[in-house]
């Protein structure tokens, strides 16, 4: 059994991975924690409850840190709606709240009560996990495998950064802190989640699937299908934290991957945010990250109906 903690900022995208995560067999999703992020916290809060009443799963909820380290908070709600949703209209009423205790400590406090078994997945700014590691630095060591969807492996970014991605971009000091305090970790980026989308008409499949589940996906991910399509001229629906997360949950569906030493470019003044790759072995540091470069977008799709036609 998989022992999962998920840390979101509750976009559309991540509803779509916590989605998978919940109706993957074998995995126990211990708990979820938030930040800010695609919207802000006191959206993401509501938005990840609302996953869990949809999907009727009863999963405890930590709140953390509402604003990066250093930088200046930017939404990215031009993509994922005010609401964080994509004007998700449909929203039941909340039964479920969230708990008292602050994420970070939440997260410590776990990784102590199952040390060596937790599987973490940071699906958003790692504000929360570069606090967990500055307040106790041995951590990472009690978390068994952290994976992250971020950061770019081309200098392709999709921020006014331009070579970084979002989620690094939007606090670069805690991605800093992260990658420098955990030994190892599987990295998803922005060039990988380009080159993986679902064909449009494998996406029209997954709306067409008339469940519960089924219809959130599809409410939730409409305008985002619809800007991808129109004002960008995807080839495809695209798909950052599923990614992430089905490649956690099922390595196998990985094609290739390779280890290398990353970090974080801080003062860049334009590559503020970017992940910076030893590709050859210069640096002399050792690999810290295993950057995943292709992996079965048919095993992901399988995956999400797998997960929409329950419910």
């Amino acid at each position: 059994m998989t022992k999962l903690l998920v840390d979101t900022d509750a976009g559309v995208d991540d509803a779509q991975a916590i989605m998978l995560a919940l109706c993957e067999p074998g995995v126990d999703v211990v708990a979820i924690t938030t930040l800010t992020g695609n919207v802000h916290i006191r959206q993401v809060n509501p938005n990840v409850l609302t996953i869990l009443e949809v999907m009727n799963r009863a999963v405890p909820v930590y709140a953390g840190c509402d604003r990066p380290l250093v930088q200046p908070w930017e939404d990215a709600a031009e993509f994922h709606g005010k609401d964080g949703l994509g004007g998700y209209h449909d929203r039941p009423k909340l039964t479920r709240e969230l708990q008292g205790e602050h994420a970070v400590p939440a997260l410590l406090r776990l990784s102590r009560e199952y040390a060596g078994e937790l599987t973490l997945i940071a699906l958003g700014p790692l504000t929360n996990i570069a606090m967990a590691a500055r307040l106790d630095p041995d951590f990472p060591a009690r978390i068994a495998h952290f994976a992250f969807m971020g950061g770019t492996i081309a200098a392709q970014g999709n921020t006014p950064g331009l070579t970084a991605e979002y989620n690094i971009y939007t606090d670069p000091e805690a991605a800093f802190i992260t990658l420098d305090a955990f030994p190892h970790s599987t990295m998803l980026s922005w060039e990988t989640t380009l080159q993986h989308g679902f064909a449009w008409d494998k996406f029209n499949q997954l709306c067409a699937i008339d469940t519960t589940n089924g219809r959130f996906f599809r409410s939730i991910s409409q305008a985002t299908a619809e800007r991808l399509q129109t004002t960008y001229a995807r080839p495809a629906y695209l798909l950052p934290d599923p990614l992430a997360m089905a490649v956690t949950l099922r390595p196998q569906l990985i094609k290739q991957s390779s280890d290398h030493f990353v970090t974080v470019e801080l003062n860049g003044a334009h590559t503020r945010g970017q992940t910076v790759i030893d590709y050859t072995g210069i640096s002399g540091r050792q690999p810290n990250v295993s950057i995943v470069q292709a992996l079965d977008t048919d095993g992901v799709h399988a995956m999400f109906v797998d997960a929409l036609v329950q419910a």
